[in-house]
């Protein structure tokens, strides 16, 4: 196996575990090529680092960008290609500057990588974001935020500058800006300065420590006093910002805490305002169930009365009915004579005569003289009845005794 077969082998043990790949931090920016390059030309160039994921040349101005996959083999092909000739030009590579990249201040000492890619990847794919450290592994306040595209970034900005973005409990709102990117890394190789006669001008007296006295050590003193002046000035700027911000976060604590008794008294009022509406309701139901049962109890009353009248009016009804019965066959009615049993004075008239004897031929007259009248029946009808004078006890039973209607004989 050839030592570029091993090393393509061996190009996945290069990315970290969890670290995306052809992100924006895996691109080169490749200067000074030839006129005439083309583009399966420039990727063989880079064919040992992997496959590349985006290839772009610009051959009237002779520079390109390629794409790798993680940023360790980004740096490794950097470190190798760099200032390689090529048809007589010394190769120049370099990160590009990363575009959809934002800078973020004013975070929360709470604020972890994570919480920052999943606060600001609801404007679009993140590629990475991280919380910036002392030395200590104390956060800075500061963070930064890489996009995978342009609009994703410029959405963010837009959003964070004209809203309010907050990322924890406390309203301490993110402070969005451009990052400005600086390359620390290279910085500016003498191969790389402009040799104009500026520059062979500065470049006529070597470096040296200015002798007191003399003109430049003057002027010097002078750089010197503005530059401490500066400083100071700087260093009482961020002392009254510390200030303001320690003030602003004491008067913040304690409108906070009085905000958040305003929310208990107001959710307690709410609680009774709730209990009580639920006790008028209660309240209003009971009432309504009182009044349906005095309702239905009127309804049954009113029901008792009005079957207690009809059955009234049926037994009226009927009373009548058996009077103009009576009246039309010439008898009076017993039972509105007040009699409780008619028909005990027939049957009782008819056992007292079979008593009397077995024959109506030699039968006297058991109850007095022919003729004889008997008082009005109860009930102050003022009738009474006559039995015939000579009428035997078979003739009495068979006619006017064998039922039990009376005929009525006006009194008189």
């Amino acid at each position: 196996m050839s030592d570029a077969e091993g090393f393509k082998a061996n190009l996945s043990l290069l990315r970290r575990p969890g670290e995306k790949t052809y992100t924006q931090r895996c691109r080169l920016f490749v200067g000074n090529l030839p006129a005439d390059i083309t583009e399966e030309e420039f990727k063989r160039l880079f064919a040992k680092y992997g496959e590349p994921g985006e290839v772009f040349i610009n051959k009237g101005k002779g520079f390109g960008f390629i794409k790798l996959e993680s940023r360790a083999l980004a740096e490794i092909a950097k470190a190798e290609l760099d200032d390689i000739p090529m048809r007589g030009r010394q190769l120049r590579v370099r990160f590009a500057t990363h575009a959809a990249a934002l800078s973020v201040r004013n975070l929360s000492p709470y604020v972890s990588n994570e919480l920052l890619e999943e606060a600001f990847s609801q404007f679009g794919p993140i590629e990475r974001a991280v919380v910036i450290v002392d030395d200590r592994g104390r956060s800075t306040g500061k963070g930064i935020v890489e996009f995978a595209s342009k609009p994703a970034a410029r959405k963010a900005f837009e959003r964070c500058t004209e809203g309010v973005f907050l990322l924890t409990t406390t309203p301490r709102p993110v402070i969005v800006e451009p990052l400005e990117q600086l390359d620390d890394e290279d910085g500016l190789p003498e191969k790389l300065a402009q040799k104009n006669p500026m520059y062979q001008k500065e470049r006529e007296t070597p470096p040296r420590f200015a002798q007191p006295g003399t003109f430049e050590y003057e002027y010097s003193q002078r750089w010197k006093s503005l530059d401490e002046m500066e400083k100071q000035q700087r260093d009482q700027v961020e002392k009254n910002m510390k200030d303001a911000k320690d003030k602003l976060e004491s008067e913040m604590e304690d409108a906070y805490h009085e905000h958040q008794a305003n929310l208990l008294r107001q959710d307690l009022m709410r609680r009774q305002e709730e209990l009580r509406r639920m006790e008028e309701l209660h309240n209003q139901e009971m009432q309504k169930r009182k009044e349906m049962q005095l309702r239905q109890e009127e309804e049954r009353r009113r029901r008792e009365e009005e079957m207690m009248i009809r059955q009234r009016e049926m037994e009226e009804q009927m009373r009548r009915q058996r009077e103009e019965s009576y009246s039309r066959m010439g008898y009076m009615d017993p039972v509105s004579q007040g009699w409780k049993n008619p028909s005990s004075l027939v049957t009782q008239r008819e056992r007292d005569m079979r008593m009397g004897g077995t024959s109506t031929m030699n039968m006297g007259d058991p109850y007095g003289t022919a003729a004889q009248k008997f008082p009005p029946l109860a009930g102050g009808t003022g009738l009474g009845y006559e039995t015939s004078p000579g009428v035997g006890q078979a003739s009495m039973s068979g006619s006017m005794m064998g039922s039990d209607m009376v005929k009525v004989i006006p009194a008189g």
